[in-house]
């Protein structure tokens, strides 16, 4: 195993583990993580033994949304996205616990997301004065997009077989590793070739997405976090209050 200061890559069988580990803001996505994952994302890039990648947590959060004290640049989260979407290599997204915000655009970036019966899954920008702006660009072409709709509007809190039903993960179960041992077995069995050319058949949708939105979505998301219902919102989940326009 080799480690940076927020993420831990572990390689087995041609299978490498990135373990987000910071578990005392939830593994929120900081500008900090977002770019030792993104380092780590470009080391499996280059390393011809890197058959896929799976993307997991320690803590019980998978990751809770962006960092309200060290936020990352629109950009950053965008390029983030994009990186996974267009690696030449399958990767999955292995969740145990909750999902909140921004970490439910790193599933949707994900080619495959197993999830355990025990996770929870909430986009909550709405309540504190935002909107899902940029992870939008993975999820719209990949999840059912009434139900997208529904929680995205509402910041209800879902579960696992509802994140399945809708798109947002590809399978769940009681425990995610017995979920994942047949898929990883595929993996292993398919030549490194098939997978990068079956993978870009498959995200060709999304990165239309990416090209065609980033622009206005980027420039969306800035223009809201800078508003003052925002720093209201932000101010209030902060403070764990409810916001001035709850009634």
């Amino acid at each position: 195993m080799t480690e940076t200061g927020l993420v831990h890559r572990a390689d087995h069988r041609g299978i490498t583990t990135l373990t987000l580990d910071s578990p005392a803001n939830r593994n929120a996505l900081s500008a900090t993580l977002v770019g030792e994952l993104s380092d780590a994302l470009t080391g499996c890039g280059k390393d011809r033994d890197v058959r896929a990648v799976v993307l997991t947590h320690t803590g019980n959060t998978f990751s809770a949304g962006a960092d309200l004290r060290d936020p990352p640049h629109p950009d950053a989260l965008v390029g983030l996205m994009r990186q996974i979407v267009e690696l030449r290599k399958p990767v999955l997204a292995r969740v145990t616990g909750h999902v909140r915000a921004g970490g439910l655009g790193l599933l949707g970036a994900c080619d495959i997301a197993v999830a355990s019966t025990a996770a929870t899954f909430a986009f909550t920008e709405v309540r504190i004065g935002v909107a899902p702006a940029v992870i939008s660009l993975p999820l719209l072409p990949r999840t059912d997009p009434r139900a997208l709709a529904r929680y995205c509007l509402t910041g209800e809190r879902f579960d696992a077989p509802e994140a399945a039903r809708i798109g947002l993960v590809t399978a769940t179960g009681d425990d995610v590793d017995d979920v994942l041992a047949p898929v990883l077995d595929g993996l292993r069995r398919a030549s490194r070739q098939g997978l990068a050319e079956t993978k870009r058949l498959f995200t060709a949708r999304v990165l239309e997405a990416f090209d065609r939105d980033t622009a206005d979505l980027t420039a969306l998301s800035a223009r809201l976090f800078s508003s003052p219902q925002a720093r209201e919102g932000m101010t209030a989940f902060l403070e764990r209050r409810d916001p001035t326009w709850v009634e």
